[in-house]
């Protein structure tokens, strides 16, 4: 499934899943910018490309995709392909029909992992964040539990490998563990220098569930204020400068070394190329010890408009 070059994590269903992905979230780019980054990641040795529905250019990495295959750079089978249904799919009756959505915009029979993006749900149909007239999001009344009964039956019917969770904490997580009949391979979650998010990540392996690292990089095009940019830490730049790596590729390196996915995004070639380029260094032990002390629990999407939402998963610590 793996480039050579990347290492690979392995599911509670015997599945492999690549440790670093191409992120595909651009909100800022077009679909040209988009293939063509997909399209260097895979030539550069990405095997793993994580989507979503609500990125909205699941059509452009399919072109990609259905490109590099026809070029015979790669098959179908060596890539491993995630996508994630959107909040206002959450009801059970339209699950699979999203799925196909997304497998109709990929260019693909299937998909390697499906995720419920977010524990909560959004009023089905229109807008993809359906607002009142005062601007306040509306809410679905459906249990993220029945809709990982939809998720299961979406693997019965070979429209995906695997299903998880993103953006769920520990007691959602457990929730779906209670009436799970396939439990979650993976819990795509917010991790990166200054949110260690511990607790998670420790229930998550106890309950072998893999975590992938949504923001990495901790999000710097995602500022907000009193957000400090961690590639910038003085610590990283040290510890960079010492191994001749960049900041991003020690960020990178500290959470696969602690067997978690990272999902780096990157339109720019050099980036892509140098995100990939983890596998020639390790970490000593007192370097990591410094890596771990520069936790800060910063955590970059709040998505604070649904806070009141009865799933909202960032009330709890983890």
């Amino acid at each position: 499934m793996a480039d050579k070059n990347c290492t690979v994590l392995t599911l509670n269903n015997g599945r492999t899943m690549p440790s670093v992905g191409l992120g595909t979230y651009a909100p800022k780019q077009d679909d040209d910018a988009v293939i063509a980054a997909v399209k260097l990641a895979v030539r550069a040795g990405y095997r793993h490309i994580d989507c979503a529905a609500i990125y909205r250019n699941e059509r452009a990495v399919g072109h990609a995709i259905k490109q590099l295959i026809v070029e015979d750079v790669v098959k179908r089978e060596d890539l491993f392909v995630t996508s994630k249904l959107w909040n206002t799919c959450h009801r059970p009756d339209i699950v699979e029909v999203n799925l196909r959505k997304s497998l109709e915009d990929l260019g693909l029979e299937y998909v390697d992992l499906y995720l419920i993006h977010w524990p909560m749900a959004f009023k089905e149909g229109g807008d993809m964040i359906p607002k009142d007239a005062n601007g306040k999001v509306l809410y679905s009344d459906v249990d993220y539990v029945d809709t990982w009964k939809a998720l299961e039956d979406c693997v019965d019917l070979g429209l995906t490998m695997s299903i998880g969770c993103s953006n769920f904490n520990s007691k959602q997580l457990q929730r779906i563990l209670d009436i799970a009949r396939m439990k979650p391979v993976n819990n795509q979650a917010e991790v990166n220098v200054y949110n260690s998010n511990k607790k998670l990540i420790d229930f998550c392996k106890a309950n072998g569930i893999v975590v992938t690292a949504s923001s990495p990089l901790g999000s710097p095009g995602n500022i907000r204020e009193g957000y400090v940019t961690l590639l910038k830490d003085p610590v990283l730049l040290d510890i960079a400068a010492r191994y001749k790596k960049s900041p991003a590729q020690v960020a990178l390196r500290f959470l696969i070394q602690q067997g978690i996915g990272v999902l780096p995004k990157s339109v720019t070639a050099s980036r892509i190329r140098e995100n990939f380029d983890l596998f020639d260094f390790s970490l000593s032990d007192s370097d990591k010890q410094q890596l771990v002390s520069l936790n800060k629990n910063v955590r970059a999407y709040l998505d604070e408009f649904a806070k009141d939402h009865p799933h909202y998963p960032f009330h709890e610590e983890f």
